[in-house]
């Protein structure tokens, strides 16, 4: 395990039993506009979603309504925890929604044996909402992900844009990227074989993670949606 997964999943691990409670106006309005971003994202009725990274679900949650299965992986046992709580909690069965403890971007495992068989492979859309600047090798991470694709599937980023860095906080929350740029991003997607239909667009509106630095310091940030198609 990296360094930085294992702060991460540290981090992640104390936080998952408050986060969606402790930012509920953020990830609720998260929800909303990736829910009515299907047709950007190019989310095909009745398709399936790896949700990487997925913590208590967001992408989930917002495409759930389109899809026939979700199946999330996280690195933090908390969070896959409070996905499948909530998932049973609305009623969905493991073949609807379910969420694993895993790590496929280790650049020292490029197949885990534990993802090896069919249900984690041949996606019709791979996603990461806002667990991109988490990882080390974005460019690895995205080439990894685009491997559990079909042809044609979708790979779609939720991330922030590129903002000053703050290196006491980045560095306790295993933030490794200060945002992205759209040309990063296009960069990103090229390098995975997933830069067919490539689009970008950035939420109107900045985010609020309320107390996120602590001591009353709120986070605020511009979100981003990045797609593109596997050829």
């Amino acid at each position: 395990m990296s360094d930085t997964t294992a702060v991460n999943q540290a981090h992640f691990n104390k936080l998952a039993a408050e986060y969606n409670s402790r930012y509920q106006k953020t990830v609720g309005k998260l929800e909303e506009e990736v829910r009515a971003s299907v047709d950007f994202i190019g989310v095909k009725k009745g398709g399936r979603l790896l949700d990487y990274a997925c913590g208590t679900g967001l992408l989930s949650r917002a495409l759930g309504d389109s899809l026939s299965q979700c199946i999330g992986i996280d690195v933090s046992e908390s969070m896959v925890e409070a996905y499948n709580a909530k998932a049973r909690s609305q009623g969905f069965s493991p073949d609807q929604r379910i969420a694993h403890v895993g790590n496929l971007i280790d650049p020292s495992e490029p197949s885990p044996a534990a993802f090896s068989s069919t249900p984690f492979s041949d996606f019709d859309v791979a996603g990461v909402g806002a667990g991109f600047h988490h990882f080390d090798d974005c460019h690895l991470a995205a080439r990894r992900l685009t491997q559990r694709l079909r042809p044609g599937g979708v790979l779609f980023i939720l991330d922030f844009v590129t903002h000053a860095a703050d290196p006491a906080h980045a560095d306790a929350r295993g933030v490794r990227h200060h945002g992205f740029s759209e040309a990063q991003m296009r960069d990103v997607f090229g390098g995975a074989g997933v830069g067919t239909r490539f689009a970008f667009r950035e939420m109107e509106e900045d985010v609020v993670f309320e107390n996120a630095h602590g001591e009353g310091r709120d986070m605020v940030r511009r979100v981003f949606f990045a797609r593109g198609e596997k050829a």
